[in-house]
């Protein structure tokens, strides 16, 4: 039976991979994976032996069509990312729109995602939130940090550590230095840690301390 399963998987810590997760990536005939060396390490670490597709941002526009025809002839496959549920700020909206276009079932599996974590650790208000994912690295950065400076919801976003300070730095000068926030780093890894306090606190902290890893940054929204 034709179907599309979209697969969370860890995003640090193995032992959180979902018994039903494995089961499914036993049981489809391909699974499509955001880099099949990363991927490569997960299957091999469960015993999971299927043959596996490349499907990631720089080829999903030309791979699309093939493997919807794919699953459209009767074959079953599943979508992973590196880390988390794909198509939160990975490569997946794509596929799972085609394959709904083309009236082909999509299940996607409950599991990892970074932010949850992140938000729920910062202590700050999580009834009502705006996910903002990665910030444009240049054209319209400026115009998108200006719409949220009235944004009252906590706001997450995903940052790399090398852009940590200059986004930190962003925040401050378009919210207030004395705005709320947190920085999550390595969630679920062994050197896990949640930095809470000021954007100017956040900035000094983060000026004596080189940051590392995955990085979910958290700023309460504007009262």
């Amino acid at each position: 039976m034709s179907k599309l399963y979209v697969v969370p998987t860890p995003v640090g810590n193995l032992e959180d991979m979902t018994f039903r997760a494995i089961r499914i990536l036993k049981e489809v005939d391909f699974i499509l994976a955001e880099d099949t060396r990363t991927s490569g390490i997960l299957l091999k670490h469960f015993e999971i032996k299927k043959t596996m597709l490349s499907y990631h941002k720089f080829n999903e526009h030309k791979t699309v069509e093939s493997v919807v025809n794919r699953v459209r002839g009767g074959e079953v496959a599943a979508l992973i990312s590196d880390a988390g549920t794909p198509g939160i700020s990975d490569p997946g909206f794509l596929i799972v729109r085609e394959c709904v276009r083309n009236s082909i079932p999509v299940e996607c599996l409950p599991g990892a995602t970074a932010f949850v974590p992140a938000l729920v650790a910062s202590g700050l208000p999580n009834d009502r939130f705006a996910f903002e994912g990665f910030l444009p690295q240049k054209k319209g950065r400026m115009t998108k940090l200006k719409l949220l400076i009235e944004e009252p919801r906590t706001m997450v976003f995903y940052e790399s550590p090398h852009r940590l300070l200059k986004t930190l730095t962003q925040f401050g000068e378009y919210f207030g230095m004395e705005r709320q926030a947190t920085v999550s780093r390595e969630i679920s890894k062994l050197h896990e840690e949640t930095v809470r306090g000021t954007l100017a606190e956040l900035i000094e902290h983060f000026t004596k301390t080189d940051p590392r890893g995955e990085i979910v940054i958290v700023v309460a929204g504007n009262e």
